[in-house]
């Protein structure tokens, strides 16, 4: 028998949602919740914050489950919402501090849901991805550590499928010229952790 896909398993989820069926709907925070705060809590400067952000994310969920769309991919739904929240997050305190959610204690297990990166990544690479302007940095972290598609990306941050690939692409190339320097002077990253971003 051949096993659904993961959108097939969401859509299937979601129609039970809308009917009010909160076991499906706590499954589904339990297959998005860990890849929401890898993203969302690297782009806010606290754990308290990013739960804060990916709750109320899954009360958006809840609370519009009748307008959702399946023309359209969940996860994009969701990272919509949820990536929108953390913005204005970020605007509403004027400040974007790198937040590295994989030093919350406890959480690791959590957190990592399938990444393409190690769930603990080095802290030479996690300082690096930190000093990427938020466009990157955003784009990046869809693309190469929750593995979306290009286009899944695109329609997520609401730009041309052009504009995503120069954004990873950028973030790849700015990322190389920071990490070459610390591999050179001590070795920091090896060949392999390099590869594994897609940035050699």
């Amino acid at each position: 028998m051949r096993k659904p896909t993961d959108k097939e398993t969401d859509f299937a989820l979601m129609k039970a949602i809308q009917n009010g069926d909160m076991v499906a709907f706590n499954s589904m925070v339990n297959r998005y919740k860990g890849r929401l705060m890898n993203v969302i809590g690297r782009m806010l400067s606290s754990q308290e914050e990013a739960e804060d952000v990916v709750q109320e994310t899954f009360v958006r969920v809840y609370q519009h489950r009748q307008s959702f769309d399946f023309k359209h991919c969940f996860s994009t739904w969701i990272y919509t919402i949820g990536l929108n929240l953390a913005r204005n997050e970020l605007r509403k305190r004027k400040r974007f501090r790198f937040y590295d959610i994989t030093d919350m204690p406890g959480h690791e297990a959590e957190l990592s849901v399938e990444p393409k990166l190690p769930s603990r990544l080095p802290e030479v690479l996690n300082e690096a991805i930190k000093s990427l302007p938020e466009k990157y940095r955003t784009a990046f972290l869809l693309r190469d550590v929750q593995e979306m598609p290009y286009e899944e990306v695109a329609q997520v941050l609401g730009v041309p499928l052009g504009t995503v690939k120069s954004r990873v692409n950028r973030a790849r190339l700015t990322l190389r010229e920071k990490l070459r320097p610390r591999m050179e002077e001590q070795n920091a990253l090896s060949k392999s952790t390099l590869l594994a971003v897609n940035i050699l």
